[in-house]
């Protein structure tokens, strides 16, 4: 990687050329490549191709949710791990070598007149790796085990957990136990966007741009998190309820905050239209706690002893419609946080609770497209608006607007698949993200808050054995 300035234009172009013919010949790929039949781990446990459970992959379709639902099984006595042969091994591994462009049009630099200069980097990089272990240890007793690393080759625990399936012999009594993602209606596990700019969900992860906690509590409903979840189900899917009790701690190992629990609830109802599609509607609510303050040991807070919890709030609506190779989700989402937690003032007074203090509010909406050309093709569109309702300190035209921290956040890109069988899996991705936000930047001359725009161009090649 390097920096570019000013003069670098007609190297760029180079670039962008050159990433152009990368597409092509993607595309070339695509059109002269056999069938794709199946995904790793799962296809080769069941011999099944992978259009079976999904529509493109990682992206599920209802088959898929079902087995997934059902605790990757499906009923037959392939389940159980004592009939596979001695060789066979439920693990699979991901990684994404790429090339990537990422763009802020606003930097402070030292060295410019102005103190202020647009900042492009581009090179090849690789994502981080998944190491992906599930299936059945017994009948209706089943696992997730993913040790992930970043870019860097640091591991930790992205997934943990084991399920008991069926309980009283019912699909609508399930229990899972360990870190695990939420029933949202978007995975960020199985993502079709991989950008640094676009691959998170603005919507999830949003926390006002002049909260406190987000500096020292950073939350994402599309984080795994750790605890308890009680889900049930019809036997086709079509009906869907979750609903988990998490520490809260955003996921992290250790009980770092307080002997508090957070709980998210989850549901949805499918119905068919005609020859359209199968539909879908639902909502979630996420309920959390944060500490205001801790108890101290020699100067020093004692983790997990935290005191003063004060709320915060995620609540969602959406829909999925299908109009049968064209899909669009809808979504819209109201979240808020207590005056405490947004200001970082603490319920014993050591910080004081500004004048005027109010609970932070927001509220986003997300459209997200997707254009299945073929289980081997998809495009992907997505556009997301979060607005700030109310700040957590009085308005004011200058220091804090009420616009401040607003964000608009825009991504298209696609997928192809020059194979997919039972061994492997392999996806060419190209991406493009842009993301603004409303007073991000500071500007160190005269201290007016300025839009800060960032953006991600990236070519992928994600694959999985």
């Amino acid at each position: 990687m390097h920096i570019r300035n000013v003069r670098g234009r007609r190297q760029e172009a180079a670039l962008g050329a050159w990433s152009l013919t990368l597409i092509t010949l993607a595309l070339f790929l695509v059109s002269t490549s056999p069938r794709a039949q199946a995904i790793p781990a799962f296809a080769r446990k069941y011999g099944l191709p992978c259009s079976a459970c999904h529509e493109a992959w990682p992206k599920l379709n209802n088959f898929g949710q079902v087995f997934k639902d059902n605790g990757y099984q499906l009923g037959n006595d392939k389940d159980a791990p004592i009939f596979h042969e001695p060789a066979y091994w439920p693990v699979s591994f991901r990684i994404t070598p790429n090339w990537h462009r990422e763009n802020s049009d606003k930097m402070q630099v030292d060295q410019t007149a102005s103190g202020v200069q647009g900042i492009t980097t581009h090179g090849f990089d690789l994502s981080g790796l998944d190491i992906l272990a599930a299936g059945t240890l017994n009948k209706n007793i089943s696992f997730l085990l993913v040790p992930s690393a970043d870019s860097t080759g640091a591991f930790h625990f992205e997934s943990a957990w084991v399920r008991f399936d069926n309980l009283l012999k019912t699909s609508w009594l399930n229990v899972k136990m360990g870190k695990i993602e939420l029933d949202n209606v978007f995975s960020e596990k199985r993502n079709l966007t991989l950008s640094n700019t676009g691959g998170p969900y603005q919507i999830y992860h949003y926390q006002p741009l002049t909260s406190v906690s987000a500096q020292t509590s950073p939350f994402g409903i599309g984080d795994n998190q750790i605890g308890l979840e009680v889900m049930g189900h019809s036997k086709n899917s079509y009906t869907r309820y979750s609903v988990s009790v998490l520490s809260s701690n955003d996921g992290n190992v250790g009980l770092p905050t307080s002997n508090s629990y957070d709980v998210f609830l989850a549901g949805s109802q499918a119905f068919e239209v005609g020859g359209l599609g199968l539909q879908r509607v639902g909502g979630f609510a996420y309920f959390g706690r944060l500490p205001t303050y801790f108890l101290n040991s020699g100067g020093e807070p004692i983790a997990g002893a935290g005191q003063g919890n004060k709320p915060f709030q995620r609540i969602g609506f959406y829909g999925m419609w299908y109009l049968k190779k064209l899909d669009i989700t809808t979504m819209f989402t109201h979240a808020s946080e207590d005056k405490y937690l947004a200001t970082g003032a603490a319920t014993d007074g050591s910080v004081p609770l500004p004048a005027g203090a109010r609970d932070a509010v927001w509220n986003g909406a997300l459209i997200e497209t997707h254009f299945t050309v073929n289980p081997r093709f998809i495009i992907v569109n997505r556009y997301e608006a979060i607005r700030m309702s109310q700040q957590s300190l009085p308005d004011d035209p200058t220091t804090n607007p009420s616009n401040l921290g607003d964000v608009d956040a825009l991504t298209f890109g696609a997928r192809f698949y020059p194979f997919m069988h039972s061994r492997d899996g392999f996806a060419i991705h190209p991406e493009y993200s842009i993301l603004r936000t409303r007073g991000a930047f500071t500007d160190p001359n005269d201290g007016s808050l300025k839009d800060l725009t960032t953006s991600s161009l990236f070519l992928g090649f994600d694959f999985i054995f």
